[in-house]
């Protein structure tokens, strides 16, 4: 069964206000639609007085003769619809100007408050399911709005004046036709509801399509379905996927038909019916001919908007969804938001600011807290995992203005987690954090932002050209700083031998460049911002010997004079670091220089002596190996 099938889904109902909400975004467009509205009141009246002039051509031309009446009012009816034409193209013209306003405006408000949006919320998070709401949701938003506004007034004002002829013409027809009405009503309620179920069904499901193959289809997600995945199983997966969205959208349509179906064999039924009982008065000459013509003519005009009510009832509810879609994520609020008396850090005269822990504690926020549960359908497969653990107990430290601090400690012991609090990307839990003396949660994450430079183990690049991938630190560098830095980080040789140079694109996630290459381009992106606060969380990881004994020569020259947190699970590139952290289960547990920890012989001992056996360890067999070879 489809995971989407939850009834806080599928069953979930339009929230009240929804349409409250969506009027200030009309209202935006007010003029246009003032003139949309002016042309469908013309529209609509010349709908309701064509029959009329037929009826005249008729009573008052053909049967008593009179050939210039007949010719006056056909050029009549030749001149309202001619006007009729026009009023419909500046309808439509000014109608999608709305619309794609209204898209326009819905997409950039979106992806803003996505952007507030904390680190977690990314983490949990669907990308298929997050980019659905941005695309298709919001543009079946913006139908709300010309639906509602547009079509709705067109149909009830054309059915007023229809009505309104037809009882001047004939109360008895007309009464005969109103009967009916109620029968077109209650399928059009009973089906509208049930779309509206299937319509959020069947958006949940595209975006989980949507997901999938945006993770299969990007070049990580590739080649790991390459190397470890199966793909008849990948195929199949993906056809049980996109079985659910064509089974939805076939009952999505059938419903949909049975509405149209019914609609039109009730106008047959009642087509029939007034041309019996008008037929009778006309002999009877209770009725004239032209007067028949007209009341048939005029029918037509009158089921056609209740045709048009019935079907929008149902655009109306799908427009709806979207719209109560996209305020979901709207109404998401960011778990860090900046205080309104937040001021800006003060710029050190000449020197980087120190960064203390104070009594900090942290555990990582509840789903409830930072996501929706429409946008992350994986994760209900099972119970999300326990996020009341703390990461963080009581830790307390201060890294010191200018200097290199080092943080070191088995898998699992908060490395990541302390640097992620440093820029903000976490709140902490209990405790402070301060930068400068200022707690950071009263400064403006701009300037907080400006202050720290950060690259992690995994350099993200831009599908775009190395420039741009650089000049995302410092917009309009200037070629010349572009490239001391690159020759800073060592990849300025390597780019400048490549036929494109600075303009080479560096493919997906920078998957044309080499781990290394791409490390040193995000290396020299840090060098190009030139933060006060550095923080290397293993960002010579994927470097070789040469390339990391090269990047620690250029960083112990960038570094100097900047406070720096640098994360090292290989301790040879932090032996001379000013202080050296060791954390272990979420606590600080040894902290110190090099020689001081050694002497102590603690965790950082055992670690330096296990991690430098095994080098050695290597060593010798590599050495072995090339005397035997010798």
């Amino acid at each position: 069964m489809s995971l989407l099938t939850d009834g806080s889904i599928t069953k979930q109902k339009i929230k009240p206000g929804t349409v409250r909400r969506i009027i200030p975004y009309a209202l935006r467009y007010r003029w246009s639609l003032t003139l949309v509205m002016l042309t469908t009141v013309v529209g609509s009246a010349i709908t309701a007085a064509s029959p009329l002039l037929l009826k005249m051509i008729i009573d008052d031309g053909i049967v008593p003769r009179k050939e210039g009446t007949v010719v006056g009012l056909a050029l009549l009816v030749a001149a309202l619809a001619l006007v009729e034409v026009l009023a419909a193209f500046t309808q439509t013209w000014f109608s999608g100007r709305v619309g794609q306003g209204i898209v326009y405006d819905l997409r950039c408000q979106v992806f803003e408050h996505v952007q507030r949006q904390p680190l977690a919320f990314f983490t949990r998070t669907q990308t298929g399911a997050l980019v659905s709401r941005l695309n298709t949701d919001v543009v079946g938003a913006q139908r709300a709005i010309t639906t509602l506004l547009s079509q709705t007034v067109s149909t009830l004002l054309t059915l007023v004046l229809v009505l309104a002829t037809m009882i001047f013409l004939s109360w008895q027809i007309t009464l005969a036709a109103l009967v009916m009405i109620p029968f077109f009503l209650a399928p059009a309620i009973f089906v509208g509801r049930r779309l509206q179920r299937l319509t959020r069904e069947g958006m949940g499901l595209n975006a989980d399509m949507g997901s999938m193959m945006n993770e299969r289809f990007n070049v990580s997600g590739a080649m790991l379905a390459k190397l470890y995945g199966r793909p008849d199983e990948e195929s199949e997966g993906f056809a049980h996927k996109a079985a659910e969205v064509r089974d939805v959208a076939i009952r999505t349509g059938v419903w949909g038909r049975v509405l149209i179906l019914i609609a039109t064999l009730i106008a047959g039924v009642t087509t029939a019916l007034v041309y019996g009982l008008g037929g009778v008065l006309t002999i009877n000459g209770t009725l004239e001919i032209g007067t028949l013509v007209a009341m048939v003519a005029l029918l037509l005009r009158l089921y056609g908007p209740i045709n048009q009510l019935s079907n929008m009832q149902v655009n109306i509810m799908i427009a709806l969804v979207s719209f109560d879609r996209v305020f979901e994520v709207l109404d998401l609020k960011p778990l860090i938001v900046e205080r309104p008396a937040a001021r800006p850090l003060p710029a050190g005269e000449g020197t980087s600011p120190d960064i203390e822990f104070d009594r900090v504690s942290f555990r990582y926020p509840a789903a409830d807290e930072v996501s929706l549960a429409s946008l992350e359908a994986i994760a209900r497969r099972a119970p999300a995992r326990a996020d009341s653990a703390m990461v963080l107990d009581d830790v307390s430290f201060l890294a010191p203005a200018g200097k290199l601090t080092a943080l070191v400690g088995p898998s699992g012991a908060g490395k990541t987690t302390v640097t992620n609090l440093v820029p903000r990307l976490y709140d902490t839990t209990s405790g402070t954090v301060r930068v400068g003396d200022h707690d950071i949660r009263d400064l403006t994450m701009r300037s907080l932002h400006d202050t720290v430079g950060v690259v992690t183990q995994d350099a993200h690049l831009f599908h775009d050209t190395i420039r741009t991938n650089l000049e995302y630190a410092r917009p309009g560098a200037s070629e010349q700083e572009l490239v001391e830095a690159c020759e800073s980080a060592r990849i300025w040789e390597t780019i400048s031998a490549l036929p494109d140079g600075l303009d080479t694109v560096v493919g997906d996630r920078g998957h044309r460049l080499s781990g290394g290459e791409k490390q040193r381009i995000s290396l020299a992106r840090l060098l190009l911002k030139s933060p006060p606060v550095v923080i290397l969380d293993e960002a010579t990881a994927h470097l070789d010997s040469e390339s990391e004994a090269a990047i620690q020569r250029a960083l112990k020259i960038t570094l100097a004079g900047r406070t720096s947190l640098v994360i090292a699970h290989r301790l040879s590139t932090i032996l001379e670091a000013d202080q050296i952290l060791v954390l272990d289960g979420g606590r600080i547990r040894e902290r110190g220089t090099h020689l001081d920890l050694l002497a102590a012989g603690g965790l950082y001992s055992e670690l330096y002596r296990t991690q430098f056996a095994a080098q050695n360890t290597n060593g010798t067999r590599v050495n072995v190996t090339k005397e035997a070879s010798g």
